[in-house]
């Protein structure tokens, strides 16, 4: 197997492969399902915002390892059609945003097709399983986080 560093790593099929079916998966990411009501970010912030907890701009962004500024395009264009609100905590500085009853109608609605077009990916998966795709999907997710916190460490040093 090529070493980190070795510039013929993406010489090789397999590595060539793995980062042109990663790059497929990344543009898929920004596909809409015919009927849905959101766009993929207000989706998205809907989904972060999906455990109850009101969260603020900072917040988001962090949680969407995003730009603060995109997070707020994305907040404003969502407030701009209903599905998310800004509210005022007294004592604290930064106002928090939350999902409004449209906003998570709108979430239920689209998450239900999301899950329908997933039923119907997984129907046509051959070979493999969903849990099987589930596995190796978060193991890798937890290597690529554990390498990327080592690496951003050793580049604070």
């Amino acid at each position: 197997m090529p070493e980190i560093g070795d510039e013929s790593v993406w010489q090789t099929p397999l590595y060539q492969g793995l980062a042109e079916e990663l790059l497929r998966m990344s543009r898929r990411k920004t596909h809409i399902v015919p009927g849905a009501m959101l766009e993929a970010s207000a989706f998205a912030i809907l989904w972060t915002l999906s455990d109850g907890a009101p969260r603020t701009l900072r917040d988001l962004a962090d949680e969407l390892d995003l730009d603060r500024s995109t997070v707020n395009r994305q907040v404003n264009a969502a407030i701009k059609h209903g599905h998310l609100e800004r509210f005022e905590v007294a004592g604290q500085a930064s106002r928090l945003i939350r999902p409004t009853a449209a906003g998570e109608a709108a979430f239920e609605h689209d998450g239900q097709l999301r899950a329908d077009r997933l039923r119907r990916v997984f129907a046509d998966l051959d070979p493999g399983t969903p849990e099987a795709l589930l596995h190796e999907l978060r193991a890798f997710n937890d290597a690529y986080e554990r390498t990327y916190v080592r690496q951003h460490e050793t580049a604070q040093r």
